[in-house]
């Protein structure tokens, strides 16, 4: 890659990240917290504060992205990060469950990822792309690990309000980074109806099933993990204890697997065992004695999948994505993306409340067993270039 087009992806890439570190930061947490406030004793409306990011944010991206080819990309990314901003300051300032509801709605207005990717690329090169939207997928998955582990501390430190005004102050860095980093691009070219090709792909409707599986199951996981740990005699703010390991060691042994996928083509093979113990993971929590070392154990065995699929897919996307359809198809998968939040947040708050935590776990094994099958069947993806 050239110094412009790494220039380019790495700000972009940290654009992502910040945004995602944020929204990453609030579920580990926000389980327990909701227990303190007014309306917190519902886990339905829990689920719902969860999940109504993504609400909003699946009705947009789309249009998001749309209105980028229109107008271009920064006044759109940074108008959309300052919406983000807004929505993390009115959550900061909420006392009771109703206000972090309209915090999260506004928070999912700002739906600017489909028009960061579509920005990558237009800024590099068609033989770039790819180890591009890696990066991008890698940040991602960086900041996941780095919120899940810092997340309970820096609660402790500073409570909800303050972690909501945290994830503010990291949407307006993003905007910095937007206006004086980040290259500028010649106006990007409207291409009217793109998204017929992109729905009639059949590799891509897998992965986007995928993702919007991976996420609800992600989701509602949270609700109920946070509880558990809690039960078993470990206070959130030592939560990183279980998930510091967890995640360390999960992003160790992710790397073979994701050098397997890339440079030896066995993306197929290694897909298929992400989402396997994804599987595995929630069966396990269905079934298994909740002790601390089972439940980290278990842990360990889910963000080992989970982090293989969220550092792979958004870079399987743009290769499988037709011609010149890549921001189409970007903007289609992150909207299954939040459709997938919002699932899980609302529906896994509902059987929560309906059932137990058993019933959350086996309901979202079976969606993942739906998932294996559905991915089965994929089409060996093409091999990466020497």
């Amino acid at each position: 890659m050239s110094a412009p087009e790494m220039r380019a992806t790495v700000s972009l890439a940290a654009i992502f990240a910040l945004r995602m570190l944020g929204l990453f930061m609030i579920m580990p947490v926000f389980s327990i917290y909701a227990k303190t406030i007014p309306g917190g004793d519902n886990v339905l409306l829990v689920g719902i504060a969860l999940g109504a990011y993504g609400v909003t944010q699946s009705m947009l991206y789309i249009f998001y992205g749309w209105v980028s080819d229109k107008v271009g990309r920064k006044p759109v990314i940074a108008t959309g990060l300052l919406i983000f901003a807004l929505g993390s300051f009115v959550a900061a300032g909420a006392h009771d469950m109703t206000w972090i509801i309209v915090g999260r709605v506004i928070q999912g207005m700002g739906a600017v990822s489909s028009a960061v990717i579509a920005f990558i690329a237009d800024l590099t090169a068609e033989e770039h792309r790819t180890k591009a939207m890696a990066m991008v997928g890698g940040s991602i998955g960086v900041s996941f690990a780095v919120a899940i582990v810092g997340a309970p501390i820096v609660f402790q430190w500073v409570g909800m309000s303050g972690l909501f005004t945290l994830v503010g102050i990291f949407s307006i860095l993003a905007i910095g980074l937007v206006l004086w980093v980040v290259p500028d691009a010649p106006k990007p070219v409207h291409v009217r109806a793109p998204f017929a090709e992109v729905l009639h792909n059949v590799e891509l409707l897998r992965l986007n099933f995928g993702v919007l599986v991976l996420h609800a199951t992600q989701t509602a996981l949270f609700l109920v993990v946070p509880r558990i740990l809690e039960a078993g005699g470990l206070p959130v703010a030592s939560h990183w204890k279980v998930y510091l390991p967890v995640m360390g060691l999960s992003f160790v042994m992710m790397v073979p697997a994701i050098i397997a996928a890339e440079k030896r083509g066995k993306m197929k093979i290694v897909l298929l065992s992400a989402i396997g113990l994804i599987l595995i993971g929630q069966l396990l929590l269905g079934v298994a004695p909740h002790t601390i070392l089972s439940v980290a154990a278990i842990l360990f065995i889910y963000f080992l999948g989970f982090n293989i699929l969220e550092a792979s897919q958004p870079s399987l996307v743009s290769k499988l994505a037709p011609g010149t359809r890549k921001g189409a198809a970007a903007g289609v998968y992150n909207t299954t993306q939040s459709i997938g939040l919002a699932l899980g947040g609302v529906v896994g708050g509902w059987l929560l409340k309906v059932d137990g935590q058993s019933a959350v776990f086996f309901t979202c094994s079976g969606l993942v067993f739906c998932w294996l099958i559905i991915a089965a069947n994929m089409k060996q993806p093409p091999r990466k270039k020497a």
